[in-house]
């Protein structure tokens, strides 16, 4: 990992979650962070080399007006559409933040330094649309520290691929079952073979997999204290370590420890020497739900080199405040991992069922939350004159 300056901090939990080989990213944006400098103040201070935003971020950001008011009167003036407001407004805020990474791109030769922008959840079931989208947001962005994120339905793997397959660095969203991760990375080394049919230069691509945390622990718990046995209790805040953890050991099979061992006769083996980069896990979701929780569970009980920790403003303030990282917490825990999962399956919890349910929930929520912000644009918009629609 090669080293980013950092100016002295006593966020010690941050920079040691960096010497592990876990890069700190925010999951948050908003024009205000950029402009008064707050977000440079967390990569000088806190370890921060990347940002991540979804449409929920955006409606917080957007939808309160603060420091959009300018653009919005243009907009309106222009006789925007909506979704045109809102795309204008998203991919400059994604731009500006990239600059400010810029140079975190530059000294880690493009592994991070990344800022996300996702394409409308509405196209999250359509394949093409998804792929157009992507495109435009990588054109309108113009940084090449950009990376579009598509969401991991069964629409968006074949999307992953051509999206990749066209040179454009994709984080891969809303992953929560250990088959659908299995079938993002088959997805990804597709695109890479694609790109390099096309003589596309590998290096440039990079790719991160969000693999959610906490909602699984939020809804197996919710059924565990159902059941309410001292089994079924004792399962609690279990279910989504051992989650992350198995798509780590997935992540090995697929591209090989972090010794540096290749599986042989693999995909992976064959692109390796065209210094393509492998599709990195990235922890996502890691603000925990339940207040019985150590605040920074999610952080400290997923350490593992060559992995993306992307955190709320509030998991990052506790992580370095409090967080107490002691290392490797991922690699030598698969068997118990495995074993967890497996007492959740014989309470008569369906695996599979909880997966699925969250996938289609967490697609639902980010339309409701671009609805919500197209919603609030077009009030701004209308309040100033110009019909919105």
């Amino acid at each position: 990992m090669i080293p980013v300056p950092h100016a002295p901090t006593s966020a010690a939990a941050l920079a040691r979650l960096s010497d592990e080989g876990v890069s700190v990213w925010l999951d948050d944006l908003s024009r205000t962070r950029i402009a008064s400098g707050a977000l440079a103040e967390l990569i000088a201070t806190k370890h921060v080399v990347g940002v991540t935003t979804n449409p929920s971020i955006f409606q917080a950001a957007i939808g309160s007006g603060a420091g959009y008011e300018e653009q919005l009167a243009d907009l309106a003036v222009r006789g925007v559409s909506v979704d045109e407001a809102v795309r204008m407004m998203t991919t400059a805020d994604v731009r500006a933040a990239a600059d400010v990474l810029r140079p975190v791109f530059e000294a880690t030769g493009g592994r991070d330094g990344r800022v996300s922008i996702e394409v409308d959840p509405r196209l999250a079931h359509d394949t093409a649309a998804t792929v157009a989208e992507a495109r435009q947001l990588a054109w309108l962005v113009d940084r090449p520290n950009v990376m579009i994120k598509i969401p991991a339905t069964r629409a968006g793997l074949p999307a992953i691929t051509e999206v990749i397959g066209a040179g454009i660095s994709v984080n891969v969203t809303l992953i929560f079952s250990l088959e659908r991760y299995r079938e993002v990375m088959d997805a990804y080394l597709a695109g890479l073979e694609k790109a390099q049919a096309a003589g596309l230069d590998l290096s440039a691509i990079h790719s991160v997999a969000s693999f959610f945390v906490s909602r699984v622990d939020a809804e197996i718990d919710k059924r565990l204290t159902l059941l309410g046995t001292d089994e079924a209790l004792a399962l609690k805040g279990r279910a989504a370590l051992a989650n992350a953890r198995l798509a780590y050991a997935a992540y090995e099979q697929v591209f090989g420890s972090a010794d540096g061992a290749t599986p042989p006769e693999s995909r992976w083996a064959a692109l390796a020497g065209t210094r393509a980069n492998k599709q990195r896990p990235l922890w996502a979701s890691t603000g925990v739900k339940d207040p019985a929780y150590r605040d920074t569970l999610y952080v400290e009980e997923l350490v593992a080199p060559g992995t993306v920790n992307t955190m709320p403003e509030a998991t990052l303030e506790a992580a370095a405040d409090h967080g107490d990282v002691q290392g490797d917490t991922v690699t030598g825990g698969y068997a118990q991992a495995r074993a967890d999962l497996a007492a959740v399956e014989r309470l008569g919890i369906s695996y599979d069922e909880v997966v699925e349910q969250l996938e289609q929930e967490g697609v639902a929520k980010f339309e409701v939350a671009w609805q919500d912000l197209l919603d609030a644009v077009t009030k701004s918009l209308d309040s100033k004159g110009v019909d919105g629609e």
